[in-house]
């Protein structure tokens, strides 16, 4: 038997239910995107896991070895530069930009020495030993090694091993051991920060060759 037509619904009727029904494909479309952000957010999650535990096991490691703390004995200094040499055209200067700054006279300088020596094992933690990552190796490219190479360039990129003769006939030597200033001031300072450092500090003395310094030795 055929079941009798339904009879014909409010024009008035359809109209809303239709609006709720685009209401609800709107709301629900949104949700059709949920999988894809789960994955990438889970993708996030664990990059960032490996990098948590990649710093943690670059914590135990040994300390970087300062060449300006290096200590007085000369078979110890002479491993660090042998090690430094033996990396650099293997690994720093393949960088155009590295070699076309690099000072011939790079073991003269201390501060040039120090430079190379903690980018090296920046570059030995991020591709060696169980703490290397991705991210460490990505770091060393893009902000440790350029901002070596730039700071090299600065302070000794236009030296050369001429400037560095003590024998006669050549200039004095630029690169000279560096000293504290006011050295001297020191136990003044301390003392003044200890007890009475809500007061004025204490005046720095009159530079030797000064007017006042002249008047107070009665000269002049």
């Amino acid at each position: 038997m055929i079941p009798p037509s339904p009879e014909p619904s409010d024009p008035g009727s359809l109209a809303a239910v239709a609006r709720e029904v685009d209401v609800l494909r709107r709301e629900v479309a949104p949700l059709r995107q949920l999988p894809a952000r789960l994955d990438r957010l889970s993708a996030i999650v664990v990059e960032l896991a490996e990098t948590v535990s990649a710093v943690a096991a670059r914590k135990a490691t040994t300390p970087v070895p300062s060449w300006l703390m290096a200590p007085t004995d000369p078979n110890e200094t002479r491993e660090r530069l042998d090690e430094l040499a033996a990396w650099l055209p293997t690994v720093y200067l393949r960088y155009p930009d590295a070699l076309a700054s690099f000072p011939e006279c790079w073991c003269w300088h201390p501060d040039v020495v120090e430079e190379l020596l903690w980018l090296m094992y920046a570059w030995s933690a991020a591709y060696q030993g169980s703490s290397a990552s991705v991210a460490f190796a990505g770091d060393w490219h893009d902000r440790q090694r350029p901002g070596v190479v730039r700071r090299i360039k600065a302070s000794a990129g236009t030296c050369s091993l001429e400037n560095h003769q003590t024998r006669p006939g050549w200039p004095a030597p630029t690169t000279t051991a560096p000293r504290t200033p006011a050295e001297s001031e020191l136990g003044r300072i301390a003392e003044w920060w200890a007890s009475a450092r809500e007061q004025p500090a204490p005046e720095p003395p009159p530079r030797n060759g000064s007017p006042i310094a002249s008047a107070l030795r009665g000269e002049g």
